[in-house]
């Protein structure tokens, strides 16, 4: 995969606090910001994926009550911790 120059304009305190973070870990600041712009990108397109993910369950019809949920939380870190709850409300229990 090739590059290509890229122009941004930053304002003085991001440019500054970018030159130092580079400076600290003896880096181009151009690496630490194509870096920065990556994981982000990465960061949007996982959550774009999970919320889709999420709409489609939906779409099925299938939930996990708020009272199972909760359930399930309050049993974290005890003796009688229950496994991750499945759907229970379903378009057949409606």
């Amino acid at each position: 995969m090739g590059t290509a120059p890229y122009s941004i304009r930053l304002d003085d305190e991001l440019r500054q606090s970018l030159e130092r973070e580079a400076e600290i870990e003896d880096r181009p600041p151009t690496q630490l910001a194509v870096r920065a712009i990556r994981s982000m990108l990465e960061a949007k397109a996982a959550k774009r994926a999970a919320v889709e993910a999420a709409l489609e369950q939906a779409d099925q019809g299938k939930f996990i009550s708020a009272e199972t949920m909760n359930d399930w939380i309050d049993s974290w870190d005890t003796e009688d911790e229950v496994p991750v709850p499945k759907a229970d409300i379903t378009p057949d229990s409606a």
